[in-house]
């Protein structure tokens, strides 16, 4: 229902890579946008319209974007609800699209490309709150935080990975449109330098995250 955040997720059947090129993971990314409009999608004869400031065209969202943070085989997604059924609307958009470039890519490959239907997870418990922005996050780093030597390089190593939205909440990146910043910090209550020593608590317990 309007007004719900949820964790999404899904992975490649039996863990198998989905992106396999830097192509691969922009086409995903750009379709966070342009496939959160109520209407359709959005089109545009422009390319690197990200690149352009001031050019992407106008949304009529379904969803926020909050977080995401892609991996060689999966992806999380933190999403807010704008209109009734946006978040499995969209999700159903981005996985259905992504798996229609990538068999068409890879010379007639047919099938599905993830793992049965994306996991909705609605955040209903505080914990949620608490936790998930930071997960989604973290994931990031692709190992356990305890098998980091140098805790403090943690942030730097998250800002670096650019397959995430973290360094859009940090400094102005060609992708910075697609999250909703001024929603997030808003609904989990926090500014950019409480979030980021939240983060760094976080990691510094060895939290697990992989």
């Amino acid at each position: 229902m309007v007004g719900d955040i949820a964790h999404v997720c899904n992975r490649g059947v039996e863990k198998r890579k989905v992106f396999l090129t830097g192509n691969d993971y922009s086409r995903f990314i750009e379709n966070l946008y342009f496939l959160n409009n109520r209407k359709g999608k959005l089109i545009t004869e422009k390319k690197n319209i990200f690149q352009t400031p001031g050019m992407l065209p106008k949304q009529d969202k379904l969803v926020d974007v909050l977080k995401w943070t892609l991996l060689p085989n999966h992806y999380h997604l933190l999403l807010h609800e704008v209109v009734e059924g946006g978040i499995l609307e969209f999700t159903k958009r981005v996985g259905n699209a992504y798996t229609k470039y990538f068999n068409i890519k890879n010379e007639g490959r047919s099938g599905y490309l993830f793992q049965n239907s994306a996991k909705i997870m609605r955040l209903e418990e505080d914990r949620h709150f608490l936790y998930i922005p930071f997960y989604i996050d973290l994931n990031s780093l692709g190992v356990p935080l305890s098998k980091m030597e140098d805790k403090n390089k943690i942030f730097e190593l998250l800002l670096r990975y650019h397959w995430s939205s973290l360094k859009d909440y940090y400094s102005q990146t060609e992708h910075s449109e697609i999250v909703n910043q001024e929603v997030f910090y808003r609904l989990f209550d926090h500014d950019s330098a409480s979030y980021k020593k939240e983060l760094l608590d976080l990691a510094g317990r060895g939290v697990e995250v992989f």
